[in-house]
């Protein structure tokens, strides 16, 4: 499957990856986006990573899915911006997966994407549509790298 997931580039870009060689995504704290995480995506998937928030919102490279849902610890720690203290150990709410960088685009604006026939239909286009993890079709995912410089099948 493909992932698009969104990243603020002041809070974890696309080069900070690249300078760590992997991260674990934690902090997500929608049902929809973890349920995603936890019950969907598996080692080896393809994700668009996408810089929201800033000006232009881009899709700045293509990232992969190294292990799958597991519990975000940082829901327990109570000095941790993403502490809930309705989740612990034993009964977690929230998960997160690990992923790494697999290759960097030329930046896929957001207003190039919604510009692209191609790409009718792609939930990231859609009016009010803030889910920072979203599986994305195939298609979507092939026309996005191929507007960034890549050649999908080499990926």
């Amino acid at each position: 499957m493909k992932w698009l997931m969104k990243s603020e580039l002041d809070v974890y870009p696309w080069s900070q990856l690249l300078e760590d060689g992997s991260t674990h995504w934690d902090g997500v704290r929608n049902y929809q986006a973890r349920n995603f995480m936890r019950d969907q995506m598996e080692v080896g998937d393809l994700i668009l990573y996408y810089h929201s928030n800033c000006k232009p919102p881009h899709v700045a490279g293509v990232a992969r899915v190294i292990k799958q849902g597991y519990p975000d610890h940082t829901s327990w720690e109570p000095t941790s911006k993403y502490f809930d203290s309705k989740s612990t150990p034993e009964s977690p709410r929230w998960f997160m997966v690990d992923i790494e960088p697999v290759v960097a685009t030329i930046p896929v604006s957001l207003d190039s994407m919604r510009q692209n026939p191609a790409l009718e239909g792609m939930p990231l286009l859609a009016r009010g549509q803030r889910l920072s993890v979203q599986p994305v079709d195939d298609v979507y995912f092939n026309e996005v790298c191929i507007m960034g410089g890549l050649n999908p099948d080499e990926i």
